[in-house]
């Protein structure tokens, strides 16, 4: 039986080792962080849009589908709908027949018709600009809320896709097993000015250099960098 010595010891080691590797995941943010300024010194929004509501709809619209497909579709939904109010005048039918290349038409159509009834019935036709309103609305999860927060208000939030969290997991800057733990961890390296800036330069990068058939954590500059001994592929969690 390990004695109250032994024991002592062991959490000393554990504690200097897990001391340790925070460091050096530290000086790997770090790094990363400066290259990205380098490279996406003012990255734009890639979604187009032109308040809160509309930004709000797209963002909704891009589960599950690219932000190039969205921007396609949302100049002839906001011709009719570029406010709650006129939004939700539309039918469902008719919602889901303009969005219908962005896929998941069923859904999505149905929470813009209801988010945006909620809008004029609770928020006086305004998107609300915290969490906890905008996490209540139909089709709006976390993500959702946090790049509207982020982009819309300027509120400090750090949105985590699974592109995100893939990256994240190549540059171990995360052992999160999902993206709600992967933004715990990435937002403990960052300072919170960098947050809105910083995650949209990690998703341009990515769909640039890192992307999930270019490079498997050994070949991109930044993975090539951080981890110049690497051999294998690193294996993603979902």
């Amino acid at each position: 039986m390990p004695t109250k010595t032994t024991l002592s010891q062991r959490k000393k080691t554990v504690k200097r080792q897990s001391t340790s590797k925070k460091a050096a995941q530290q000086l790997r943010a770090d790094f990363v962080r400066r290259r990205l300024e380098d490279l996406y010194p003012a990255p734009p929004i890639p979604l187009d849009h032109n308040d809160p509501f509309t930004l709000l709809i797209a963002v909704l619209l891009s589960a599950q589908c690219t932000d190039v497909r969205v921007n396609q579709v949302t100049p002839q939904l906001f011709a009719l709908g570029p406010t709650p109010a006129k939004m939700a005048r539309l039918s469902v039918e008719k919602i889901r027949e303009v969005i219908r290349p962005c896929g998941l038409s069923p859904q999505k159509s149905k929470a813009i018709s209801e988010l945006s009834q909620i809008l004029l019935e609770k928020f006086g036709g305004r998107v609300p600009d915290n969490f906890e309103h905008l996490e209540q609305l139909p089709g709006v999860g976390h993500k959702t809320a946090s790049v509207v927060m982020a982009q819309a208000f300027g509120v400090p939030a750090f949105p985590v896709d699974t592109h995100i969290h893939r990256l994240a997991q190549r540059w171990e800057l995360t052992g999160g097993r999902n993206v709600k733990e992967t933004e715990a961890d990435l937002k403990s390296l960052f300072p919170p000015e960098s947050w809105n800036r910083l995650h949209l330069q990690i998703i341009y990068y990515g769909r640039e250099h890192c992307t999930a058939r270019t490079c498997n954590g050994t070949i991109c500059e930044i993975c090539r960098v951080l981890f110049p001994n690497r051999t294998k592929p690193v294996a993603t969690r979902k």
